[in-house]
């Protein structure tokens, strides 16, 4: 009986490690690596075009891939062994930034390489990413690229000190959930409540009675409420000129964020 459940274990297993994906294999398609086929060709032009743009402008590749599912791995491991095996950003200088989309796993992932992390430090990264929730949950996935495509580019142009001229278009709607901060409003509501009350006739007000604080927090507060919100700028049809030419031998350490949707 042993035996028998000895040669099942090992029959599993065997066929487990035939199923596992060596993501060394996968090959970029171009700056987009669309895998998993969730991109829509417009949206990937315009990101192929923009990418284009942002390496000729500062020097940084960007690697925006998809794939259908990560079999069971840490996002992160199976970012940094695409990143590394594709070498994205020029030998040397390190510049490059992978952002991986696991869709069946609804996870996500910016690995950063050492020439960029201190123009896009883990905070920063993990913004972009919550950025991409509202449309990655409607399976907008080409906008969401779009959306966090756009901030690398100008974080990373605003370092370098030049202009890309390229906006890419922003179509994404935010749901509640994601652009109110209901722990900080009921934060602030909890204190705006607390001062009221200690407000009387004896205690300090200065001009124009006890609401004067106790608003000036609230209005406070309640401004934060669309921290983090952008524009959508026009997307002018710009033609990238050349287009991909492969990535450059560069290296990543591990830094950037993961998150979920």
């Amino acid at each position: 009986m042993k035996k028998y459940l000895r040669l099942s274990v090992l029959a599993a297993l065997a066929v487990a490690w035939a199923g596992a994906v060596d993501w060394k294999t996968l090959k970029p398609q171009g700056y987009v690596s669309d895998f998993a086929g969730v991109i829509d060709g417009a949206s990937r032009q315009q990101l192929e075009n923009y990418c284009a743009i942002v390496e000729r402008s500062t020097g940084a590749q960007m690697a925006l891939v998809t794939i259908p599912t990560l079999e069971g791995e840490p996002i992160e491991d199976v970012a940094n062994t695409i990143y590394r095996n594709w070498g994205v950003g020029q030998k040397g200088k390190n510049e490059g930034i992978l952002l991986l989309l696991a869709i069946r796993d609804r996870r996500s992932r910016l690995e950063i390489g050492y020439g960029l992390e201190p123009n896009l430090p883990d905070g920063l990264d993990g913004s972009i990413l919550r950025e991409m929730r509202p449309a990655l949950r409607q399976q907008h996935y080409g906008e969401a690229m779009m959306a966090a495509a756009s901030t690398l580019g100008n974080a990373i142009a605003a370092a370098k000190h030049v202009a890309l001229n390229a906006p890419l278009q922003r179509r994404i709607r935010r749901t509640p959930s994601d652009s109110i901060p209901w722990p900080m409003l009921l934060g602030g509501l909890f204190l705006l409540l607390w001062l009221m009350r200690g407000a009387g006739p004896r205690g300090y007000s200065g001009p124009g009675g006890g609401g004067f604080l106790p608003g000036l927090i609230l209005g406070s507060v309640l401004g934060r409420g669309s921290w983090g919100s952008r524009g959508s700028g026009g997307f002018g049809g710009y033609d990238s000129g050349d287009g991909f030419g492969g990535f450059g031998g560069g290296d990543s350490g591990g830094g950037g964020a993961s998150s979920d949707w």
